[in-house]
């Protein structure tokens, strides 16, 4: 079993968006950089990797609503669009006018078409192993976790004895011995909480319609510089899928790393922080031209607009 990953040190806060209370974590100044997790995870997924970035970025771990400790909002709208421009709102919130985007999973689909629909919003990517319409690997899981019967077993894993919990996650970490005590432990609270399940649940169940949506968007993100890190071992993502989504997105990079799963920055985190800082620092931003200068004052204008909007009626957590 893999060692848990020291503590690391960040400012935790909160801030209210169109009417949701959403939890974020930040450390470091300089060149703003969000984290954005996967469909059942949070901010805390990013623990090993949060000190490594902001020794370089003011980076931004961000709970989506519905997830972690951000406020569950009954009916939200669980699309991928919709959640790309709720990232937006809370970029506005933050006064960030744009950020490198580092996310995983289904979070890295959001990512894709958060690039895809507000390419000024996003700099550089980097992708740990994104859901896209090219992997087949999850097929067969959606549309079980689609029906009636696959929605109660999603209401009672969490319940389950924590060893059957080991073997269902080992798959996705390539290996139930990769799975370290604690992300059992935050993946099952995090499905307990009814609010949150019936998101997951919502996200299940547009899945095919979703990629389609993000299929016909994603040639729009080849401008923006990409990395992709999968693991060789990921069986919930396949790597093949990973291979089409590079040549799609020309000039991307891939790197893949052996003997690891669907969470390579959780599995090995010291490792996925180098690749990640060697590939920014071979990939700098170019120099702000003038016509960008107004455009935190953009931003600024917007959040506090944002902030007298209350469009979504919150749902006892």
């Amino acid at each position: 079993m893999q060692q848990e990953t020291p503590q690391v040190r960040y400012e935790e806060s909160f801030v209210d968006v169109a009417g949701a209370r959403v939890h974020y974590l930040h450390a470091g100044s300089g060149s703003p950089m969000l984290l954005i997790h996967g469909m059942v995870g949070s901010s805390d997924n990013w623990r090993g990797n949060i000190d490594a970035l902001a020794q370089h970025a003011s980076v931004y771990a961000i709970d989506l609503v519905n997830m972690g400790k951000s406020q569950r909002i009954g009916g939200l709208d669980a699309g991928l669009m919709a959640t790309a421009n709720r990232i937006v709102a809370i970029m506005d919130a933050l006064h960030i006018a744009d950020a490198d985007i580092v996310a995983h999973s289904h979070g890295g689909a959001v990512a894709l078409m958060l690039a895809a629909i507000h390419p000024r919003r996003v700099r550089r990517l980097i992708l740990f192993a994104p859901a896209n319409p090219y992997s087949r690997s999850s097929d067969m899981m959606v549309r079980v976790y689609s029906t009636r019967w696959g929605a109660f077993l999603a209401w009672m894993l969490p319940y389950l004895p924590a060893p059957i919990q080991r073997i269902a996650l080992g798959e996705m970490y390539g290996g139930a011995n990769r799975v370290l005590d604690r992300c059992l432990r935050e993946i099952a609270d995090s499905l307990r909480n009814p609010g949150t399940l019936r998101h997951v649940l919502s996200i299940i169940r547009s899945w095919f319609v979703e990629m389609a949506k993000l299929k016909s968007a994603i040639r729009r993100v080849r401008r923006i510089p990409t990395l992709l890190v999968w693991g060789n071992q990921d069986y919930t993502v396949s790597l093949s899928s990973g291979i089409k989504l590079r040549r799609v997105l020309r000039p991307c990079n891939l790197v893949v790393v052996p003997g690891c799963g669907h969470s390579v920055f959780e599995e090995r985190p010291e490792e996925a922080n180098r690749i990640m800082l060697e590939w920014l620092a071979r990939h700098p931003l170019p120099a702000p031209s003038l016509r960008d200068q107004p455009r935190a004052a953009a931003v600024a204008r917007r959040a506090r607009a944002a902030a007298a909007v209350q469009r979504l009626s919150p749902e006892e957590t």
